[in-house]
């Protein structure tokens, strides 16, 4: 029994990028450029917000139910209510506390909804999940209790003015067969920054419909909170979507609070789920933000303390990679949303996770691109060629990452 455990135990994309995260984190290296990882940067605004709502919560006597007791499967019944009016006004939908459950983060929840609506099915078919636009999030990867549960479509690129170019889905070469269970993806997309455009969703939406297959979209990042996100988009649902959401973003992934909005069959699968794996939700996340919601503070947090927050350091970022990389053949994917910077090293002599070897070496941690691709046929050089970077850190250490990223891409290319 060991040896099988053991044996599924393989090293993953997402486990690899945690492992050496924590690794980095504790070193306390002076030279430490922490360019790599998902983590929301602190806020200082932020941050002393969340503390006033725990001390307001500890001086209410609820601190106690918060960390006491159970919550129901669906997850805490009146921020549920609670969000569902928000969003209701919000977006002019007609949802109802049925139609949220709550996870144990987003990782969680599209563990339930991949091998709820994929993988072997009771009559001997097997089903998969589409991923329309590649490169798309590492912790999806490895998240299928069955293999080859993913399959992808590659993009077409779109080359933009200032060393810039765009990810659009390729419809001509979408297919979507009788074993594809539902259509994902993430908006904005982690890794490259991209949002698709609401036209590409309109169009994948129909294709869900045509197809009587629900479209998962990923709004880790999104609207209305933590709503860092700078194109055009509007936010649509409709009972054949599931929009997943989360609180990580805001700048509190330790409460692990991931939020599923969909159908009512859809939502009871995932509260069964939580009840039967993990019994309840946790609550800590839910009980900090039910009252800034109800009474508007959300709204003030993320359009005036976290957006513009992501808004300066991705300016700072965009004007150090014009500085630092003006004279070598590496493009910028448009930044439209999400707090990444998803960089193409145009023929790169080595891998990227070779490249990453290199600048781990000197201190310096980004994110190799090629776990990105997921189910993308490995021959195909771009896949080989991008890094992604988070630039919520500091500005002076993100110059100091990118000029020894600079300084080893010229070793690389001979200049």
């Amino acid at each position: 029994m060991y040896r099988l455990l053991l044996g599924k135990c393989r090293q993953s994309g997402i486990n690899q990028l945690m492992q050496d995260l924590g690794e980095a984190y504790s070193s306390d290296h002076p030279d430490l450029c922490m360019l790599g990882g998902g983590n929301p940067a602190f806020i200082p605004a932020a941050q002393e917000l969340f503390g006033k709502e725990m001390a307001r919560l500890i001086d209410n006597n609820l601190f106690q139910r918060m960390v006491g007791i159970y919550d129901g499967p669906h997850g805490e019944q009146s921020f549920r209510e609670v969000l569902a009016n928000y969003l209701n006004k919000q977006f002019d939908w007609s949802i109802s506390a049925e139609n949220i459950s709550l996870t144990n983060g987003s990782q969680n929840s599209f563990f339930y909804l991949f091998n709820a609506l994929a993988g072997e099915m009771p009559d001997g078919s097997f089903k998969k999940i589409m991923f329309p636009l590649s490169p798309e999030y590492v912790g999806y990867a490895d998240s299928g209790l069955s293999e080859n549960m993913f399959v992808s479509n590659r993009p077409n690129i779109e080359h933009l003015e200032n060393k810039q170019f765009k990810y659009r889905v390729n419809f001509d070469e979408l297919e979507i067969g009788d074993d594809i269970a539902a259509i994902c993806l993430s908006r904005p997309t982690n890794p490259t920054g991209n949002v698709v455009s609401n036209r590409e969703l309109a169009r994948l939406d129909e294709l869900a419909r045509q197809h009587e297959i629900p479209l998962i979209v990923d709004n880790a990042y999104g609207q209305p909170f933590p709503n860092v996100i700078y194109a055009d988009a509007d936010l649509s649902w409709n009972q054949n979507t599931v929009l997943c959401m989360s609180l990580s973003k805001l700048g509190l992934p330790g409460a692990r609070t991931g939020i599923v909005i969909a159908n009512k069959e859809i939502t009871n699968t995932i509260s069964a789920l939580s009840g039967i794996i993990t019994l309840a939700p946790n609550s800590v996340g839910a009980a900090l933000m039910t009252r800034m919601i109800e009474d508007g503070e959300m709204g003030h947090l993320t359009e005036n303390i976290i957006k513009p927050f992501y808004r300066t350091q991705l300016d700072a970022a965009i004007e150090v990679f014009n500085q630092v990389f003006a004279d070598l053949p590496v493009l910028m994917h448009k930044p439209e949303g999400a707090f990444f910077l998803w960089l193409w090293c145009q023929d790169l002599p080595i891998t990227t996770k070779e490249l990453y070897a290199r600048l781990k070496a000197r201190q310096v941690f980004v994110i190799p691109g090629e776990d990105f691709f997921i189910d993308i046929d490995p021959s195909w050089p771009h896949t080989k060629q991008c890094l992604r970077i988070n630039y919520g850190q500091p500005t002076e250490k993100l110059r100091a990452g990118f000029e020894v990223l600079a300084a080893e891409l010229r070793l690389l290319y001979g200049l």
